[in-house]
């Protein structure tokens, strides 16, 4: 498996220095992490590691090809995720890098979505074939399955560990029934909201706290973005039988005979047992 990966990651020259020049930035923020003790950032780094490697591991273990625009981009926004954003912590200092990142998940699960998709179309072993419109309504609710999953796992691990992965916002007006005095479910407003004290100690914050709703339904709604625009390019590409130039290079094709390496490299261990016998 080791060499099959080795020999995918080679593939591809563009796709393949991107790796390497990745790869090489999350070890030396790895050291530097274990030089300043942060053993859950040097964490975060072994767990990148392994994700960069996924976009090679899914080609040779699927026997896809993976676009080169497509597997750059996703090696390019697992980089962003971890090491950007957690250890050099651009979550806080750019309030758009969330947002960002969102969209592109949104964008990249739809055209995962349409690419599983598109590749029953193209078997020779289905029966069926599914029009254009189904086609970009799969990829359209498949992004959005991913992006709820990712909204349960960031409720889970705030709950569960404590961590603060759905950031809170500031607002300055709220909205409750449970502000109502009589008890009806008519909800009650206070605005101008410039200071919270809670046991005897402000904030300082400006304002109240929301912990977490409104950052994840900002998410939902760039991940609904993201996921929408492809799949508007996607239903051309299928209506126009695969000659949209766009979606093409994020669309996954099988993989020919002759670049299976996976079996390239069974093959030759094949070989070489019997030639030792």
């Amino acid at each position: 498996m080791w060499k099959a990966l080795q020999m995918e990651q080679r593939e591809h020259r563009s796709s393949f220095l991107v790796y390497f020049i990745l790869r090489l930035l999350v070890i030396a923020v790895m050291i530097l992490q274990i030089f300043n003790r942060n053993y859950e950032n040097v964490f975060l780094c072994i767990l990148t590691l392994l994700l960069l490697i996924i976009p090679s591991f899914v080609q040779v273990t699927m026997r896809v090809e993976l676009p080169t625009t497509l597997e750059i981009i996703i090696l390019v926004f697992i980089f962003a995720a971890e090491i950007l954003g957690e250890i050099s912590e651009f979550y806080l200092m750019y309030p758009f890098w969330d947002t960002v990142l969102h969209t592109i998940n949104g964008f990249l699960a739809a055209a995962i979505g349409f690419s599983m998709v598109d590749l029953l179309n193209r078997s020779e072993k289905m029966v069926f074939q599914l029009s254009p419109v189904f086609t970009a309504i799969v990829a359209f609710c498949f992004s959005m399955t991913i992006g709820v999953i990712w909204e349960f796992f960031e409720f889970g691990m705030d709950c569960i560990f404590g961590y603060d992965m759905q950031k809170d916002t500031v607002i300055q007006t709220i909205r409750s029934v449970m502000l109502n005095p009589a008890g009806r479910n008519v909800p009650m407003e206070i605005d101008n909201i410039t200071s919270v004290v809670i046991n005897g100690k402000d904030l300082g914050l400006g304002g109240y706290l929301d912990i977490g709703l409104i950052d994840t339904m900002k998410d939902l709604l760039v991940n609904f973005i993201g996921a929408a625009i492809f799949s508007i390019i996607g239903y051309f590409y299928v209506k126009n039988r695969g000659k949209g130039s766009v979606v093409r290079r994020f669309v996954p094709s099988k993989k020919k005979e002759g670049r299976d390496f996976l079996k390239i490299v069974r093959e030759e261990r094949t070989n070489h047992e019997e030639q030792e016998k």
